[in-house]
């Protein structure tokens, strides 16, 4: 043990000092990863052209650090389990996560498999990292400048803690809810709705649904807008034979949403079960299994907490591990064992990579089937006109149990619930090229991706996903059918309705049943409500009312389905779920949202944007969108009132559009903007766009960015 942790420690110092020497040579010695030029427009947005592939990650590992490098220093220090040695007790929770599920190890593991060409990309990338850091150090926070050098490794640790530690099984899924980390670095998923309101948009249309009858993409990822391992970041990648625009999530060096003019790929959350969560019945030193105690294997290591005066205190930490995996105690002190799929596949950057670069639909389809990436739907279109929507990730092969069965506590008991194999991409759904000319997800299960439904769930294991679908869903699929035909300007206005599907369905059947009341109140509700538009723009004075009125309504997370007459089903999917099961009840609601929206909000028929504020950095704007569980497209999940203003925590961050029409046709927007340093000029500088419900050019050749560069950089 001692010699192995020395020798560790030892390589560790020597690959930083190669990292550190490579970091400080100068610009004209940076021939080593290919001679390249930055342009940065006036968005804050690099367009990176790069002689050769090496050269391409180096700029783009330099480019992520001038806008995000005190963000991206902070996750590869948790990524590397190391974060409270570095900044104190505030991540001993998270360092512990870490170093329960190996994460560093693994990593160094994950990185000796790559090929060596993929290996270079990745010392490329951090190296270029490095080199802005030692350019510009006034732009690293002080205390963040402890975690540098990076390295190739630490790429690959923030890949894999994210992708399997974060999506797949983040510590409020292993820990349970009452736990330090429940709310810490996570994605806000309700599986009751299919992570409505954790995720994203995709659309699809094939030429024949098109009026020039080309295919159009639409990329629109939801997450959290605070700094963190959501954050997104826009860039374009240039060198001989390579040619990508889209977004990834800071730290990663490869694009997830992307297109040329070959084809695009954008992803969402999809409801997976990747990982499960085993309950232990404890036996003396041990637990139980198959009616045996069996002991746990352990191993004693040990994490260092900074403290206030400096210095450094060493604890150690007691490792436990059972059959199914690493061993957790909850803070309600249930046992449990966390198995997570996937974690011998680690070739999941290497794929993106292979998928952004791909060329026709064969290509991409055979690299779709090394099934390297852990989860999302994948959503696909190219010029030569196929869609595609695959249920993409690790789904564990079981005999038994559906869905809620295996995202629940599992027994830990017995060996039938233990898996080890998955399920081959092969027997995943998928549809290919439907008759309607289009595919949808908004994080929704497979079963109503076009229509006709191409899918059913009945043709698959009830563990592959659940069965339900969101009012966001089925407002997607709603827009889609609303047209015979798009133009790609039908097509960017379809993505930027602000409509609620929910109001849309009820508010006829609620001003029915309302016509009749003789409180003054309710009359004054009714006659706002007649004069909506059943939209949520910056203007909008009956939208505060209704959203009150659908949480009265629909409950908790506007998710329950106990008010309707009708509640979803899926043999009416896009019908369902509708009627008023008790018209008094909903016109008493509407008397307690109406005077719940005059205390809260000051007035009745307060403008929507005087209270929903797009208030980011310095810019306050009057804000648009809305809560995708009441059927809103364009999500943008509000924070509680404070100061008589709410402000956007999650909800509409990238976007683009896309036609593949020759030449290429493409808007897009960042919302938030390109930057999170101190400082930056492009925090929230494209919320004006967003306010005005506009996306604006992408620029994608040197002729276009004519007279919109802010700043030029040849390495």
């Amino acid at each position: 043990m001692i010699r192995f942790a020395v020798s560790c420690r030892a390589a560790w110092l020597m690959l930083s000092l190669a990292f550190l020497v490579l970091s400080q040579a100068p610009a004209a010695e940076s021939g080593s990863h290919g001679h390249g030029e930055i342009l940065w427009d006036t968005y804050g947005t690099p367009h990176i052209f790069a002689k050769d592939t090496v050269g391409l990650f180096y700029g783009f590992g330099y480019a992520q650090a001038r806008a995000h490098a005190g963000l991206i220093l902070n996750l590869y220090a948790q990524s590397r389990g190391r974060a409270a040695e570095y900044w104190g007790d505030k991540y001993v929770d998270t360092d512990r996560y870490v170093l329960a599920n190996g994460v560093w190890p693994r990593a160094e593991d994950w990185y000796k498999q790559q090929t060596p060409e993929m290996r270079s990309y990745l010392d490329a990338f951090a190296a270029g990292f490095n080199a802005y850091a030692n350019e510009h150090p006034d732009g690293i926070p002080a205390d963040a400048k402890v975690v540098l050098p990076i390295s190739g490794v630490d790429v690959v640790a923030h890949w894999e803690r994210v992708m399997e530690f974060l999506y797949i099984a983040p510590p409020a899924k292993t820990l349970g809810a009452g736990s330090a980390l429940a709310s810490l670095d996570q994605p806000k998923f309700d599986e009751s709705q299919a992570h409505d309101d954790a995720g994203s948009n995709a659309w699809a249309l094939a030429p024949s649904k098109t009026v020039d009858g080309h295919a159009m993409l639409l990329s629109n990822p939801h997450l959290a807008w605070a700094p963190s391992f959501m954050t997104y970041f826009e860039a374009e990648l240039t060198a001989p034979g390579i040619s990508m625009y889209g977004a990834t999530q800071v730290g990663f060096p490869v694009l997830r949403f992307s297109f040329n003019e070959d084809h695009g790929l954008t992803n969402t959350v999809n409801p997976i079960s990747a990982a499960t969560v085993y309950k232990l019945t404890l036996s003396g030193d041990g637990y139980l299994y198959d009616g045996k105690a069996v002991p746990f294997e352990t191993r004693e290591t040990s994490i260092k907490v900074r403290q206030p005066d400096g210095s450094l205190k060493e604890s150690s930490v007691s490792l436990r591990t059972a059959v199914q995996g690493p061993v957790f105690e909850r803070k309600d002190g249930t046992t449990v064992a966390l198995r997570v799929a996937g974690l011998d596949r680690p070739f999941g950057i290497q794929e993106y990579w292979d998928l952004d670069k791909a060329h026709g639909l064969d290509e991409f389809l055979s690299i779709l089937k090394r099934l390297q990436v852990p989860m999302f739907n994948m959503v696909y279109a190219d010029k030569d006109g196929h869609i595609l929507y695959q249920y993409n990730g690790y789904v564990p092969v079981r005999d038994h149990g559906d869905f809620a069965y295996w995202e629940g506590l599992v027994p830990g008991d017995t060996s039938q619930n233990l898996w080890t194999k998955l399920t081959p991409y092969e027997d995943l759904p998928r549809t290919l090229d439907p008759p309607a000319g289009w595919v949808q997800n908004t994080n929704n299960p497979p079963w109503m991706n076009t229509a006709p439904p191409a899918l059913s769930p009945k043709l698959y294991p009830a563990y592959m996903s659940p069965v339900n679908m969101s009012l966001r869903a089925e407002q997607s699929a709603t827009l889609l059918m609303s047209k015979p035909k798009f133009t790609f300007e039908e097509f960017v206005q379809a993505k930027l309705t602000t409509r609620s599907l929910l109001a849309e369905r009820m508010l006829d059947s609620l001003l029915a049943a309302a016509a009749d009341s003789s409180h003054p109140l309710v009359q004054q509700a009714v006659a706002l409500l007649k004069s909506w538009d059943r939209c949520y723009n910056n203007d909008s004075r009956a939208a505060l009312l209704f959203e009150v009125w659908a949480g009265k309504f629909t409950g908790a997370q506007f998710s329950g389905m106990q008010n309707f007459s009708k509640p979803w089903d899926l043999n009416e999917m896009l019908t369902t779920p509708s009627g008023i099961k008790d018209p008094a009840k909903a016109v008493a609601m509407l008397e307690d949202a109406a005077k719940e929206t005059i205390q809260k909000y000051g007035a009745l028929d307060r403008p929507f944007g005087d209270v929903s504020r797009f208030h980011w950095g310095t810019y306050n704007l009057p804000g648009n969108g809305g809560y995708g569980n009441i059927g809103i497209f364009r999500v943008i999940t509000w924070s509680p009132l404070k100061d008589g203003e709410r402000i956007p925590i999650h909800g509409e961050t990238f976007i683009s559009m896309v036609e593949f029409s020759k030449p290429l046709k493409a808007m897009g927007i960042l919302t938030y903007g390109e930057s999170s340093q101190p400082g930056s000029p492009h925090i929230g500088d494209q919320l004006p766009l967003l306010s005005k419900k506009q996306l604006r050019p992408i620029w994608r050749t040197r002729a276009e960015l004519e007279g919109h560069l802010e700043d030029t950089k040849t390495y």
